[in-house]
Parts: structure tokens; sequence; C-alpha cells
């Protein structure tokens, strides 16, 4: 199938460029194919954004929420459709995917219900005078989407800088970009025109041209760590811009003795997200593990992952599907390929699962290593894939500085009974997230955002939303 992408309201087929053809991961058929935004369509189309935003921040909040509102349900009609494109594009597993339709509409509907809440203050600065602040928007918001939740990713991420007044210019993943263009169809009917743009192509021209366009004052990024460092540069090298990114994790799962070592191994499985092979920022990847329940937890958790059933993402009984893309692929096998070296133990998994339905396609079995040391590449590189690593530790303390041991900070579990041991832990840990005997949870209201190399900003509550405005201080004096 051939897709667009829409550009001020219009559906555009060709440019300059040739199309990018988007292959299932599984079986790699091809699904489809997009035409490649060049600087000529990333600049039409923040134009476009630019005169549609004008008049759309003169609508009350009211009329911005009622439009994301028939936005949503616009969404949720087409709900089989998407899903359906969305793993045979993403290789995501479908009896999971499909609660990302419905997370999509229901950050549109949680935006606009926040309405309410693009309020200033008033100061008493003076007795005299009248001084107080307003919420106004930046103008044309750039969104960078991922590929390991294409569609629900774009759609939750026009829902804030909308509601906050502003307008949007989207690139979908290179390599999962199929469901942009439905949600650029569903946009083109229910949004006025030009107010949301989704453009398809790489990083570099199509990315980059985004992030340097000197109208895009605001920049949100989902992604990896290199590329959130790439923006950051390249948006500096132009103007001083507003970015918030949200990054990768080398996640901790710390597990005291006193746990309930059945919930830890079930939630061991959970939170590294086999559903999408892996590949979330927020899995937890590295299981700390008291050296009194170590070996105990290892077997337990590697006879779950050889369970798992892997096969045809769009089985609504399969468990875990391929990992996203050819260059990921070898991206992840090169990780198993240095921790081997680096003389971890391989328990389970570690190369392409055994039968002919996995001989084609970006396939890498559930991994587990042990016998892993802080200093092995396994421990501090993000993988983002389907394997996990095991570390022993002995003291409450040695536990927490393994937790730190990273570069990132995104999110950590702690399993333990003792509600002080709990409450030492998640002080200590550096991370934008922790949770208490449980994992991989999101909860509509709180903050999702790392700390260190893991990002800048929270999202998915009320921060996100006035991060997409600006303070105007008013002075009245008589």
């Amino acid at each position: 199938m051939r897709f667009g992408m829409l550009i001020d309201g219009d559906f555009v087929t060709e440019t300059a460029a040739p199309r990018l053809e988007s292959i299932n991961p599984a079986n790699l058929v091809a699904t489809g194919s997009v035409p490649v935004a060049t600087a000529a369509e990333v600049d039409r189309a923040v134009h476009a954004a630019a005169r549609a935003q004008a008049e759309w921040a003169r609508r009350s909040v009211w009329e911005r929420a009622a439009a994301l509102r028939a936005l949503a349900a616009a969404i949720r009609a087409r709900g089989a459709e998407i899903l359906q494109l969305e793993a045979a594009d993403t290789g995501n597993t479908i009896g999971k995917l499909g609660a990302d339709v419905q997370i999509a509409a229901g950050y549109l509907e949680y935006f606009a219900g926040l309405a309410s809440e693009l309020k200033g203050e008033t100061i008493p600065a003076t007795a005299q005078g009248l001084h107080f602040t307003l919420r106004e928007p930046f103008g044309v918001v750039a969104r960078i989407v991922p590929f390991n939740h294409p569609f629900m990713f774009a759609t939750a991420h026009l829902a804030a800088p909308l509601m906050a007044g502003n307008a949007v210019v989207l690139k979908t993943p290179e390599s999962s970009p199929l469901s942009g263009s439905v949600l650029g169809e569903l946009c083109a009917a229910h949004l006025p025109r030009g107010l949301v743009n989704v453009l398809h192509g790489p990083g570099l021209p199509t990315g980059d041209a985004l992030v340097r366009h000197s109208l895009v004052r605001r920049i949100g990024f989902t992604g990896s760590r290199a590329t959130g460092l790439a923006i950051q540069r390249a948006a500096a090298e132009v103007g001083v811009k507003h970015v918030t990114l949200e990054l990768g994790g080398k996640n901790p799962f710390i597990v005291f003795p006193d746990a309930d070592l059945d919930a830890v191994i079930e939630h061991a499985i959970s939170g590294m997200n086999f559903s999408w092979a892996g590949q979330s920022c927020g899995s937890t990847s590295r299981l700390l593990l008291h050296e009194s329940i170590h070996d105990r937890v290892v077997e337990a958790v590697a006879a779950r992952l050889r369970a798992l059933r892997l096969g045809d993402p769009l089985d609504p009984t399969v468990q875990m599907g391929p990992v996203n893309s050819a260059s990921h692929h070898a991206r992840v096998m090169a990780c198993i390929t240095a921790a081997n070296a680096e003389g971890a133990r391989l328990v389970t998994g570690g190369g392409r699962p055994a039968g002919a339905p996995f001989e084609r396609g970006h396939w890498v079995e559930p991994t587990l290593f042990a016998d892993v040391t802080p200093q092995m590449s396994i421990a501090t590189e993000e993988v983002f894939g389907p394997v996990m690593c095991a570390l022993r530790w002995r003291t409450e303390e040695e536990a927490v500085a393994l937790a730190n041991a990273s570069d990132y900070g995104l999110t950590a579990s702690v399993w333990t009974r003792d509600l002080g041991t709990a409450m030492r832990a998640l002080r200590g840990i550096e991370a934008g997230t922790v949770w208490i005997n449980t994992a991989g949870q999101h909860f509509v209201g709180t903050p999702f955002g790392g700390w260190k190399d893991s990002g800048l900003g929270g999202e998915e509550c009320l921060d996100e939303l006035l991060s997409y405005s600006q303070v105007k201080a008013v002075h009245v004096l008589a």
C-alpha cells in the first residue's frame, strides 16, 4: 500500500526523495511505503502550522477540548484497523497492542479535561497595581516519535501541545511510519487545516530540518540518548529552543531477600515488556538480586523466558514478536556477542529461535545473562531488546550503589515487604520513577520522565501541559 503524509491539510504522496518502504519485521514482507519529507516539505509544513496556530490560539480552551475529544472518538472508531496495521508494521503483539489505541485516545481526553488548568496567578507586588501572569503557547511545536509505540506516542504527544494552543509538526519513526498516515487522515478530518502536519522520513534530513527550523521554538522527543543529544546540539546551533527529552534507561529491578518471590518472578517478566520484544525505555533489564535468592530467581526467570510463546504478532495468543528492524536486530545481537566475550554467563536464549517460522525476520530469543559484573557492557548499556542481566549484591548500600551505577536514571523497581527498607531504597535511587513491589505500570496524572541521561521533563501529567506554554508577566499600574 502507498501511504501519504499530511501537509497543510493535503496528502502528499511524492517528493524529490525516494519513497521509504516499511517491512514487516516478522517475515520481511513489505507492508507499505511512504514519501520522505525533504527540507522543502518540512518548511511547508512548519509555515502551514504557523498559519493555523494563530487562529487555534484564539479559540477558547473549551473549543480546543471539544476538538480533542472528537479526535479521540474517531480514533476509537478506527481502532481495529489501526491495530492490524501497527502489528504488521512494528512486530508488536496484537494481544497487548490493543491497549495502545485506548491509551492514545485517553490522553487526548485527559488533556482536554485539564483545560481550566492553563491559568496564571496574581502577585501582590504593589498595593496600587495589578500584577498577574498569563500562559501563552510557543507557536509551532515539533514532536518526534519512536518506533516502539508509534501510534500511541504520536497521538498522545499531540494532546498537550494542542491543548495549550500550539500547532504541531510530527515526524513518524523511519522504520514504522504507517500508522502515522492514518493519524494524519483523522487529524485532517477533525482538526483545522494545517494545525497538525505529519511527516515521514529519517533523522537526516527530515528530523534535522525540523529541529533547526527557525519557527520551531518547542521540541519534544522520545527515543535514544544518542538522538536526544543530536537534537540538543542541532537546536542549540540555530536558536534558543525549549527541548524536552524522554530517552533510554538501564533500569534496575532490586530484590531484597524478604520479597514475595512468586510476584518477583511474574513482574520480572512483565517489567521487561516482552510483548514489545523488550523495546521499551522503562524495561527493568537489570535484575539486582540479593545473593541469598539469586540462584532461585535466575532459574525461575529463565524457565519463564523459555516458556514465552513467540510467533506471528497478528496472533492474539503470541507473547513476543520480533525486534523492529534489521539495523536494530544487528545492534541487539552485537550486545549479546559483547556480553559473551566479556565473560557473562548465558543462562538462556542468545540467538534466533529454532523453527521454520523464525527463519525469516528479525527474531531474537528472550535472553538472560548471569554472573554479570558492574563493569560489563551488558550491565551499563541499554540494549532495547529482549535481553536481561542478573547481578548479585550483599548489602543494602551495595544494592543502591549498583542501581545508580549507570548514566541513565529513568525507572527502578524495588521488592521488599519491609516499609523502612523500601523508603531508604527509593530515597537513594537516582531515577524519575520508582515502583515498590510492582514494575512497568504508568499512572495517568503522575509524571513520567528521566533523570541523568534518561531525559528532561515529565510527561503524562499537568506538568507536560504547562511545559507547552510560556509565562508572560503583566503589570497594570493606575
